[in-house]
């Protein structure tokens, strides 16, 4: 049966039905998202709660803890961490990635329902949770700044119009306001004014409240007209509340102002955010807008980009509105370079069949399938509901170097017939017959090493999903079009070779050719003559194979450069808000000067989703670079660079990274990868992981090793002698208020405008903030009426305590994060960290890995068990389709000499084996045995149809596919150069994939060429003898039978 013949007979099918296909791609091509990545959903939620005024340690117990234990109750849940800090708890809640998100987002709900009644009652509002995707960046961060308009002004307008805005437009899943610096009534009172009037501060608070009223004041119904009610007890201004009557006494009003300094003020005056360029630095609003999963990010920025126009004609002339960085960029040149990738590759793939066959239509017809086999795949991904992102142009690119090997199968085969005599009709039926099953046998072979692919689990198997399907679809398509187009076009418009027609490139070639084949010969002929050397040899790479497997370093993924770096600093615990400012302007000063970044933001205190990293002795900068060709230094090249001048500040440590396109987990620490230390004695949980802390410091692979310990904040503990209290009729609980109206600030009433709603703040002045004896002047109201100080109801002791506690699922938790140094792999520092926690770390303390390094844990196992489920794949595939055991072994039998070649080569180039390196291997599975398959299908056809001895059909075997053999592999080899080469933005992540397969097929290639036909003689001998005792076995059976 010849599939190929019904193609061949009817060219105007055939040729409407690859019209049809490049028709839908196009379609396709066109309606397809771009992006950067597949779209990964992965399921987290983050939920917050408030408690002001609560210490880190009420936070854990009595707000994190009731609502740990119901969340540890939902299902799927993967890991839960919180962090509590002054006021505020974090709970992150990350689930299975089989886990629909909204139906776990309705199971966060009904828990934080079911855990309300333990928590306390004096929080503002229930704890409310949000939906983040942590793998995701923002698409675009905007910069609103000024020299001269108040801050408060321009955060109204970020906050109020630009944010609520922009999160209308379609794909847009929330913008975050940086630096927020929104409007507030801020009171300071003086201690030393209210005593000398005999006025408690609580008094202050209680005056404050009655007076800025906003209640409903009814309706008149006259008999004419109705009359709505209005009342001014709504105060809306600083100045209006300086008059406000506090008391009297002796007949007199006691006036707010008289009592403290009232003015306009910002709800946060402890955070502050830099927009800095080379020419200009002024504090700034940032706003970060995040897309939604699954839309597409350069159309979300460009929708946010149409807005500004609309924004900058409603900003006063003083405001400017920039665009601090839009990844929509990085994406668009990325994708650009790799198109380009894309027609280099196809140029030198071309080049590669013109160099063999030397005819402009012999070039053309294995060509036409590149074009039908990438565009009909924009069809199925089209379907499949995927993008134009990074891994699915990469898994094109590589398509490109193999799906044309079938058609020059092909066509190699009818060229031949042809040079035999045959007429194109005649050679393209025969031709096509006798490779039919060989190309049938190499397409599914060759897509079957990517079916374990689509089963890998977890957040890789959600990113190589896509790959593996593109790549898969391309090659299916290729074979349909092998063994339909190719025929056809060869049957009419290949013509017969005539001899003297042929120019000096043709004779020259064909010379270089033959020499090759005749040197393929000789030494073909030494090889088969020492076959038992040749086994030995074979022997030694698998032997070698396997030590290169574990000497090479190995990593997960990547880095990019995708023109940004985030700088996160820390200054000692306790650091005042004035001194991270002045430290963090000078810091910003040596990021403008250096020519390689653009743009950045630099700011200080709150306002980060990890609350470790946004308390009030932390900082951050978000540093954009200038395009890759502009500037001198990649990203980790400018972080060294910047590592040792940033770190030259004393009292100030300067964390840098390089963010990764793809972060694992939910949480943010100050460097890239975290080891977490469990335990429930809280005493040697703090001790054993500051030593732990020293230890991993020490070792030689790792730098920026730090933690998030934080329990050694100043404070001042405020020793309440009870008695003493009482006898002045003061209660603890009024000590406490009192505090907190003096040190809060206090949030004591509320202004309600048209559009917002703002607080009026009350603190005391802040010459009795800066000293902490000052506190002894505080005065508090007692029962009888008396103003009695402070130091006369308590002690004041200076003491250290936690800045922020941090739990794992229910347990108390440190984590050490560190990054690793130039040319250091990830799978020694893991290595490394884990004997550390075996030796200096008790019994009692539990540790695991996380985000980014726990995932390398898991994939590193998953990712051996892949190679070796692949190769069982391909086994089981050609044992099926060659109905054998044994053949498969000798098609198999040269994989052993790719993975020395692929590990060889990264080892000469300092490269890890990250997952990019692993798909090289999986696509080295596929390509390399497609040289056996060719020599074998020969020689099996010879075998049975000729008569020919095993040794004479696969040395004609080899020979007569040599050509056909040296195309495919130059067409693959060079298709994988430019990925090699790691061109483009984000190339260097992708060189690792491109240098194993062009070293893999380098040593495979002259390696099997000769092995191959060593291990066909040997197999096929043992087969002979299995089948002559199954012969003589069952005749002795019908023997046996007949006695």
């Amino acid at each position: 049966m010849n599939f190929s013949e019904i193609f061949i007979r009817r060219p105007v099918a055939t040729t409407l039905l690859m019209l049809a296909i490049a028709l839908f791609g196009s379609v396709a091509y066109q309606a397809l998202p771009v992006s950067d990545l597949p779209n990964v959903d992965f399921p987290t939620l983050m939920v917050s709660a408030s408690l002001p005024g609560a210490n880190p340690e009420t936070m854990a117990s009595a707000v994190a803890t009731p609502l740990e234990r119901q969340f540890s109750t939902i299902a799927g849940l993967d890991s839960m961490t919180s962090s509590n800090s002054l006021g505020v708890t974090s709970v992150t809640l990350q689930f299975d990635m089989s886990r629909e998100l909204d139906g776990a987002a309705q199971d966060v709900q009904a828990a934080i329902a079911q855990a309300s009644p333990l928590l306390p009652a004096g929080m503002p509002t229930p704890p409310t949770f949000r939906k983040v995707n942590p793998a995701d960046q923002p698409v675009i961060f905007l910069a609103l700044s000024s020299k001269s308009m108040p801050l408060y002004q321009m955060n109204e307008f970020a906050d109020t119009m630009m944010a609520q805005r922009i999160s209308m437009v379609s794909g847009v899943a929330q913008v975050q306001v940086f630096g927020s610096q929104k409007y507030a009534v801020r009171v300071q009172v003086s201690p030393r004014e209210m005593n000398a009037r005999g006025i408690g501060i609580d008094e202050v608070e209680a005056a404050i409240r009655k007076h800025n009223v906003n209640l409903p004041t009814g309706t008149l119904y006259g008999p004419d007209r109705m009359l709505t009610v209005q009342a001014t007890g709504q105060l809306t201004s600083a100045e209006a509340y300086k008059p406000l009557v506090v008391a009297y006494k002796n007949g007199a009003p006691v006036r707010l102002e008289e009592l403290a300094t009232v003015f306009d003020s910002v709800e946060e005056d402890k955070i502050a955010s830099w927009f800095n360029t080379h020419e200009k630095s002024n504090r700034a609003i940032v706003l970060a807008v995040q897309r939604q999963p699954g839309t597409n990010a350069m159309e979300v920025a460009n929708s946010v980009r149409e807005l500004l126009p609309s924004f900058r004609l409603q900003l006063p002339p003083a405001a400017m509105l920039d665009v601090l960085y839009d990844r929509s960029d990085t994406i668009r040149e990325s994708f650009v370079d790799i198109q380009f990738t894309m027609a280099l590759t196809l140029a030198l793939v071309v080049m590669v069949i013109f160099l063999f066959l030397r005819k402009l239509s012999a070039t053309v017809i294995p060509s036409l399938a590149l074009p039908f086999s990438l565009i009909g795949t924009f069809s199925v991904m089209y379907l499949c509901g995927y993008s134009l992102d990074n891994l699915s142009l990469m898994a094109l690119i590589l398509a490109i170097g193999f799906v044309v090997d079938d058609a020059i199968v092909m066509l190699e085969n009818i060229v031949r017939h042809m040079e035999d005599g045959e007429g194109p009709m005649e050679a393209a039926l025969n031709g096509s017959r006798e490779v039919g099953f060989t190309i049938v046998s190499m397409t599914i072979s060759l897509a079957a090493v990517f079916i374990p692919l689509l089963f890998m689990g977890g957040i890789l198997g959600r990113l190589f999903r896509e790959f593996s399907v593109t790549i898969v679809v391309a090659i299916l398509i290729s074979g349909v079009v092998s063994v339909t187009l190719t025929p056809m076009l060869c049957s009419r418009f290949l013509r017969a070779h005539r001899l003297g027609e042929e120019g000096w490139f043709y004779r020259t070639t064909e010379r270089f050719f033959d020499w090759m084949l005749h040197v393929y010969d000789v030494t073909l002929q030494w090889t088969l003559r020492r076959r038992a050397l040749t086994l030995a040899f074979s022997f030694v790479i698998l032997v070698a194979t396997g030590w290169l497997f574990l000497q090479v370093p190995k990593g997960f993924i990547p880095s990019e450069d995708t023109s940004q770096i985030l700088a996160i600093t820390e200054a000692a615990q306790g650091a005042s808000h004035l001194e991270m400012m002045e430290t963090q302007k000078k810091l910003a000063e040596i990021v403008r000067n250096d020519p390689n970044v653009e743009s950045f933001m630099s700011s200080v205190g709150g306002g980060s989703a990890n609350i470790s990293l946004g308390g009030p002795n932390f900082g951050r900068m978000f540093m954009h670079l200038k395009p890759r060709h502009e500037r001198a230094l990649s990203a980790d090249e400018l972080i060294e660079s910047f590592r040792p001048r940033l770190n030259n500040m004393t009292g100030m440590r300067v964390f840098l990274q390089n963010p990764p396109v793809i972060r694992v987990g939910g949480t943010l620490s100050k460097s890239l990868y975290q080891f977490t230390l469990l335990g429930t004695n809280i005493d040697e949980l703090y001790k054993s992981s500051q030593a732990f802390e020293k230890e991993v410091a020490k070792l030689p692979a790792l730098m920026d090793v730090t933690s998030d310990l934080q329990i050694r904040s100043p404070q001042m503990t405020v020793q309440i002698e009870r008695d003493r209290a009482a006898k002045f009729d003061v209660t603890p609980e009024q000590i406490e208020t009192a505090l907190f109206n003096a040190y809060g600030p206090r949030w004591i009433s509320t202004i309600y405008a048209p559009n917002n709603q703002y607080r009026v703040l009350m603190e005391v002045d802040r010459a009795y903030q800066s000293d902490p004896s000052f506190m002894s002047r505080l005065y508090v109201k007692s029962g009888k009426g008396e103003l009695v100080p402070l130091d006369s109801l308590a002690r004041l002791e200076p003491s250290a305590g936690p800045q922020t506690i941090n739990h794992y699922g229910q347990l108390p938790a440190v984590t050490v994060s560190f990054n690793l140094r130039p040319g250091m792999s990830l799978g020694n520092a893991v290595d490394q960290i884990e004997e550390l926690s075996r030796t200096h770390l008790p019994a009692t303390i539990t540790t695991i890995f996380q985000g980014t390094a726990q995932a390398f844990q898991k994939s590193m196992k998953n990712l051996g068990i892949l190679l070796l489920l692949a190769v069982v794949v391909v086994y089981i595939v050609l044992g099926v389709l060659y109905e054998s055991f044994i053949h498969p072994l000798t098609i198999l039998s040269g994989l052993p000499s790719a993975g020395f070649g692929a590990l060889l080569t990264l080892w000469l180039f300092k490269l890890d084996l990250n997952i990019y390196s692993y798909v090289g291997l999986i696509l080295l599975i596929g390509i390399v045995k497609k040289n056996a398959i060719m020599q074998i299908d020969f020689a099996l056809e010879a075998e049975r149809h000729h008569g020919k001895a095993p040794l004479e059909a696969i040395y004609e075997g080899c020979l007569v596919r040599f050509r056909p053999i040296m195309m495919t592999t130059m067409a693959a080899l060079l298709g994988a150069l430019p990925i090699a080469f790691g061109y483009g933005a984000g190339g260097e992540a992708r060189r690792p994939l491109g240098l194993c397969v062009v070293g893999g097929l380098v040593f495979s290639q002259v390696v099997t060429l000769y092995l191959t036909p060593v291990v066909y003689t040997y197999l096929a001998g043992l087969q002979a003898r299995f089948q002559r005792r199954g012969s003589v076995a069952t005749g002795s059976l019908a023997g046996a039978a007949a006695d």
